[in-house]
């Protein structure tokens, strides 16, 4: 069984620009319930079919399949009122791979930063760019921002 074991922070500043290469990514959801969430991705000309079941805030079973590009689209027209938008870029930090998500259109403003570990008790260093961490808070969940867009937030 496949199992996901990550973190999420906000990020800070623009630092983690400098030599960021970034690869745009739709994704659309099935099911948004934390219980099982299911997401069609969309990356360049490949596309896949994900389903997540939480463990907890930062665990997560993960199953992922690659299915034609044209089933994806029609999934995602026909099938998911929201679409997430965004640009992923991979930054390599002390070992780890952080994924730096820009979003855009209902979401445009949020850049949230993700590490995947092997544990949940895994040691790591963050980068100065690295913010409040938001894993506890459902709200910065893709699921989530696919039906509840960080634009649309009350303002704190």
């Amino acid at each position: 069984m496949a199992l996901e074991i990550e973190r999420r922070f906000l990020v800070q500043g623009d630092a983690w620009r400098v030599g960021a290469v970034g690869e745009r990514y739709r994704q659309g959801y099935l099911s948004v319930d934390p219980a099982r969430t299911v997401r069609v991705r969309v990356v360049g000309d490949q596309a896949w079919l994900t389903l997540k079941s939480q463990i907890s805030a930062a665990s997560r079973h993960e199953f992922e399949y690659v299915i034609p590009r044209a089933d994806a689209d029609a999934m995602m027209d026909a099938m998911c009122p929201m679409v997430v938008d965004k640009i992923r870029y991979k930054i390599v930090y002390q070992g780890f791979t952080w994924e730096v998500d820009e979003f855009f259109g209902d979401n445009a403003g949020l850049v949230l930063a993700e590490i995947e570990l092997p544990d949940e008790a895994t040691v790591f260093e963050t980068p100065a760019w690295i913010g409040t961490e938001v894993t506890q808070d459902g709200r910065f969940t893709n699921a989530y921002l696919s039906t509840h867009p960080y634009t649309r937030w009350p303002k704190e």
